[in-house]
């Protein structure tokens, strides 16, 4: 069994990290998928593509993945630049705004 172990991006629509925190358990397709002949839908007989399993730390998904005899492969997440204004939120409103406003 090959497996992925990874911390999934935010959404586009996502605007905070609320959800990215957790480290995800994916396992590898074992076999390939097929198309259906009479709906065109595609399927696979592999159970195992549907699960995800989510931890709070790698640690914990890496001994997940060693107690169960998983090979796991570990991505490591790319960091974002914080994108933290000076002012914050409350500039829109200002009441000493330089430039227009525009909403």
């Amino acid at each position: 069994m090959r497996a992925r172990i990874y911390k999934p991006a935010k959404t586009a629509t996502q605007s905070g990290m609320a959800n990215v925190q957790k480290w995800v358990l994916e396992f590898a397709p074992a076999e390939k998928r097929e198309i259906d002949p009479l709906m065109g839908w595609t399927s696979s007989g592999d159970m195992r593509s549907q699960v995800r399993l989510r931890f709070d730390t790698k640690e914990a998904a890496l001994d997940y993945a060693r107690a169960h005899g998983i090979e796991a492969v570990v991505q490591e997440p790319h960091r974002r630049k914080p994108n933290i204004r000076p002012r914050g939120y409350g500039e829109n409103f200002a009441t000493n705004r330089r430039g227009s406003w525009t909403h």
